[in-house]
């Protein structure tokens, strides 16, 4: 009972930081429609941010906030120098770009901060666990769990009560109708892709005090896609949801059947569920469902 409840509760915490990078992939996908394949070269851009400006010295939240602001930035130059002209065209030509900025955004990093694995030194957050009866919880999972809760209220508030949310929703539901009624698509997208640049290096930054900074850590943008198809591609709770699945899952498997299939068992695990699930729910757990009549 006791391994079952440490899996349980570490699948949580850990599923809290694969939320925050699966909010960042349904952001860009409720305004335009599209997988950006390029979320975990943008989770190490903000990580390594902001590993740069604590090793100058900057209290850790601070640095944090800077990486926030620079992703910020860093969100509205990608999408005015890379997508701006898209708006409008196929889906799947705005999916290519993507592809294309993730191996621009690869290269950058390490050409930047090379490819050695730095760590954040001092450690930010206490090595030691928080113990609550049977159950100890790592210190850096319980505050990324807390930042993916607090995450949620405000971008469901967002998208539920503000004209900007609304705005986005109308653009990823039909562009030609939301641009004739007036709604700027060049904002959305711009917006889109601050706030997903801004939430996935949080995540990344969380991860980066973990295990320590390396081009690796990228891969977890794709290693948070059956999350993101899990909750629905363009559901905020959603993400928050599968996020947290996946995370169980992960856990479960390396505990239970490690021993029986030595390897990266946890690794596939979250894949092979994905695909089993789309078998029977395709629009995800939210995922809006498009009826076409004739």
């Amino acid at each position: 009972m006791e391994l079952f409840l440490m899996a349980l509760t570490n699948g949580i915490m850990v599923g809290g930081i694969y939320a925050l990078v699966a909010i960042g992939w349904v952001l860009i996908y409720k305004c335009s429609g599209v997988l950006n394949l390029a979320m975990g070269e943008m989770t190490l851009i903000g990580a390594y941010i902001s590993l740069t400006f604590y090793s100058m010295g900057l209290p850790f939240l601070l640095a944090l906030l800077v990486s926030l602001i620079i992703g910020l930035l860093l969100g509205i130059l990608t999408e005015r120098v890379f997508l701006d002209k898209l708006i409008g065209e196929p889906a799947l030509s705005v999916i290519m770009v993507t592809v294309g900025l993730s191996f621009f955004f690869r290269g950058t990093i390490e050409l930047i901060w090379g490819t050695d694995t730095r760590v954040f030194n001092p450690p930010v957050f206490s090595i030691e666990p928080i113990t609550i009866g049977m159950i100890s919880i790592s210190e850096v999972y319980l505050w990324s769990f807390v930042a993916a809760i607090i995450l949620l209220v405000i971008f469901v508030c967002f998208f539920k009560y503000t004209r900007w949310g609304l705005a986005m929703q109308a653009t990823a539901d039909d562009e030609m109708a939301a641009l004739s009624l007036g709604v700027s698509a060049r904002f959305v997208y711009a917006a889109a892709w601050a706030i997903a640049f801004m939430a996935a290096g949080v995540g990344g930054t969380l991860l980066g005090n973990i295990n320590g900074l390396n081009i690796s850590v990228g891969y977890l943008g794709l290693l948070v896609l059956p999350a993101v198809v899990l909750g629905g591609l363009n559901s905020v709770p959603g993400a928050i949801v599968g996020g947290i699945a996946i995370g169980i899952l992960q856990n479960f498997t390396g505990v239970y059947l490690d021993r029986f299939f030595p390897g990266a068992v946890k690794e596939v695990a979250p894949f092979a569920f994905m695909a089993i699930f789309l078998l029977f729910k395709p629009h995800g757990l939210w995922g809006w469902e498009r009826i076409e009549r004739v």
